[in-house]
């Protein structure tokens, strides 16, 4: 239930109606990880590229930025939603075994599609934060 906010809202939904959660403790709880996790990895793309890779330009930086982005992107939707979420009935939940809890594939490309051109403007961001402190 800690990660219960990760479901597609079908599967939330049901779980709040029949009593397994709490609709306002999930969105607490999905703020509690949410910011932190989002602020760990926006300061770790920076440091991979400014510090450890040694970058200095914004070409340069922008290009590692949106690999390192689009690849993350990608392999979450693909092997972590749909290849291990989909494939372990671990993240069943109990009383909601009738309602899929893993995007079509249709949704996956959909979503990461869309992520894609997120992401191309979210490395320019990046790139030229790395220029900027580095």
């Amino acid at each position: 239930m800690n990660g219960l906010y990760f479901y597609m809202r079908p599967v939330q939904e049901r779980a709040f109606a029949i009593g397994l959660a709490d609709r306002a403790a999930v969105s607490k709880k999905r703020k509690r990880f949410m910011i932190p996790f989002l602020l760990a990895l926006a300061v770790s793309l920076l440091l991979i590229i400014g510090l450890w890779n040694g970058v200095r330009t914004f070409g340069k930086a922008y290009l590692q930025a949106l690999l390192f982005l689009e690849v993350m992107n990608w392999y979450d939707g693909i092997v972590i939603d749909k290849i291990w979420v989909g494939f372990d009935r671990f993240w069943a939940l109990p009383g909601c075994e009738d309602i899929p809890y893993v995007q079509t594939w249709k949704e996956v490309l959909r979503k990461r599609g869309l992520l894609t051109l997120i992401w191309i403007a979210g490395a320019a961001v990046a790139a030229g934060l790395v220029v900027l402190i580095f």
